[in-house]
């Protein structure tokens, strides 16, 4: 076995008596923690789950086409991007499966170099040692010098913090790994949740021009249609990837479940529960926000995705223990990176009961 210093240790285990303290709250713990969605999948998911639940022979790695465009279409619906079909598509069990196993199924290993953020979900890291790569954190080109990647990771509205990328800093990231040759690969799970900036997809023709060339998207209905529990999620962009990873896949067996597909492709052509969904979040964001900040935290950035990034000025995991004492768990912010060290991530992905419960412990 040769497990032991191949990851970090796994992040949520170090939190385990922070989150023993939070349950002892004689109201309950709220825990906001964990972005994972608490409010009902949408109706039609669930009608077409069952629809094809008759499902006896296996699916196809490559899924239905019918999918595959519905996904091209809806990114061209929400996001303006232009030039995607069924070919430039493939699904995928939920996107940290993919990013998980995305470098060794590309084929890389020692020889090359995976670059993402400082602050950054750490699947990144993860799936680049997985497949023996070097790592970097680095949020500039700059600080990458003269070696080249062959894996660049953006995350735009980001996880944790919520900062979005502009379509400038976009446009010469994308420059620059062209001239380089570098495979640019963008999560965009939260492109559905802005809420003092604009995010724009990085295969939008205003970043990338008339070529997908050198760049994929992630995107998930985990959060965007609160069906973490089904693993539905694609990745879209350079058809030439998209074919390598399909190749690679099938000798792999990574099949997402029919009726899991089918349950995608129906949420992926309604936006109506999206925008209601987007509502509720942005109520529970604007409680906690208000409650934090008159309980002497800071927020920073925050500008999109489904967390608030807060600091007390003071060591995060101290600030874990307070809130911890007031029954409430959020996660310390050096899960993502040193430079979180002082911070803490704070979910809003929480019923309204308990974000209410949340902000009156605060007051």
């Amino acid at each position: 076995m040769k497990s032991a210093g191949r990851f970090p240790d796994f992040p949520w285990d170090t939190i385990a008596e922070a989150k023993s303290r939070a349950q002892a709250h004689p109201d309950g713990i709220v825990d906001l923690s964990i972005g994972s969605p608490v409010d009902d999948s949408p109706q039609l998911a669930q009608t077409a789950l069952a629809a094809a639940a008759n499902a006896p022979g296996y699916p196809t790695v490559l899924g239905p086409e019918s999918l595959r465009q519905a996904a091209a279409d809806y990114l061209a619906r929400r996001f303006g991007v232009q030039g995607l079909d069924a070919s430039s598509v493939l699904p995928t069990i939920g996107s940290k499966e993919l990013i998980a196993n995305l470098p060794a199924q590309l084929g890389l290993g020692p020889d090359d170099l995976v670059v993402f953020p400082e602050l950054a979900y750490p699947t990144y890291e993860v799936g680049a040692r997985y497949a023996g790569c070097q790592v970097l954190a680095a949020d500039s080109t700059v600080a990458i010098g003269p070696r080249t990647p062959a894996l660049f990771y953006l995350n735009s509205p980001a996880n944790p913090h919520g900062q979005v990328l502009g379509v400038e800093h976009l446009r010469k990231v994308v420059q620059w790994a062209r001239d380089r040759g570098t495979l640019v690969v963008s999560d965009e799970c939260y492109l559905e949740f802005a809420w003092t900036a604009d995010p724009i997809s990085i295969l939008h023709p205003d970043v990338c021009g008339d070529s997908h060339d050198g760049i994929i998207a992630l995107h998930s209905a985990s959060k965007r249609s609160s069906l973490a529990g089904y693993r539905d999620a694609f990745v879209v962009g350079d058809r030439a990837v998209v074919r390598e990873l399909l190749e690679v896949r099938k000798h792999l067996g990574f099949m997402q479940p029919a009726p899991v597909a089918a349950a995608m492709e129906a949420v992926l052509g309604d936006d109506t529960h999206v925008d209601a969904q987007r509502e509720i979040y942005r109520t529970r964001r604007a409680a906690l926000l208000s409650a934090l900040e008159n309980a002497g935290f800071t927020i920073e950035h925050s500008e999109g995705s489904l967390y608030l990034w807060a600091t007390r000025g003071e060591n995060g995991r101290a600030t874990v223990d307070w809130l911890a004492d007031r029954g409430i768990l959020v996660a310390p912010g050096d899960f993502y990176g040193a430079r979180g060290r002082d911070f803490v991530r704070i979910a809003f992905m929480a019923t309204d009961e308990r974000v209410a419960a949340a902000a009156s412990r605060l007051a």
